[in-house]
């Protein structure tokens, strides 16, 4: 198995939280997304994944470009460690918090809107991070809205044991922090987020431990 991955994309690391919680080896092939004008938009990188984004992933039967839909992969693949509760109302729990971040939070919040803001439109950097901030703090408000009232959250997002949901709430928060964004306003999200990055998964998913680690 393959991952292409950038150590502090967020989608990237929540593939390779999957990954660990799994016990599953990969090589990691690291994709940069600042140097060469952008490791991810070159021609080679596109034959890989057309999107020029960042995770990619490969194994002997299927290339993957999209987070969730590698995750899920995994999940039915190598089931014995599952990240998505038995009963249909759980698993459908889990996707809505997953999705949450998935798609509320990180799609106008991620680099390439990033970039756009400052270079083609000319957007100030401090409007810039007030851009990131804003979405940011009014996706966590929903997140933590939807774990007060979700009577299946346990010690994780839901239920005992980490899911999907807690692959993308890590990543997020660790985003969010380096923004200067306060989690402690968020008291289920900080509580989650403190009991995940206390696992070894999700540590040797960090992105500090990443071999393109700057």
């Amino acid at each position: 198995m393959k991952l292409y991955t950038y150590f502090r994309s967020s989608a990237a690391y929540r593939v390779r939280i999957a990954l660990h919680l799994k016990g599953l080896a990969y090589d990691a092939v690291p994709v940069h997304l600042l140097k060469d004008g952008g490791q991810h938009l070159q021609d080679a990188y596109r034959q890989i994944n057309p999107s020029g984004l960042v995770p990619s992933f490969q194994d002997d039967r299927i290339t993957l470009s999209q987070s969730l839909a590698i995750i899920e992969y995994l999940e039915e693949v190598y089931p014995d460690v599952p990240l998505l509760p038995k009963d249909a109302p759980g698993r459908a729990r889990v996707r809505e918090l997953a999705q949450i971040i998935g798609c509320d939070i990180h799609p106008i919040t991620n680099l390439r809107v990033l970039n756009y803001l400052a270079r083609d439109i000319g957007v100030p950097d401090q409007a810039k991070s007030e851009w990131y901030r804003h979405w940011v703090i009014e996706g966590l408000q929903a997140l933590e809205a939807h774990l007060a009232r979700d009577p299946g959250a346990g010690p994780f997002c839901h239920g005992a044991h980490p899911t999907i949901a807690d692959c993308y709430l890590a990543p997020q928060v660790f985003n969010a922090q380096r923004f200067h964004i306060d989690v402690a306003a968020y008291p289920n999200i900080d509580r989650i987020n403190a009991l995940c990055i206390a696992l070894p998964a999700f540590q040797a998913a960090h992105p500090s431990r990443q071999p393109d680690s700057e």
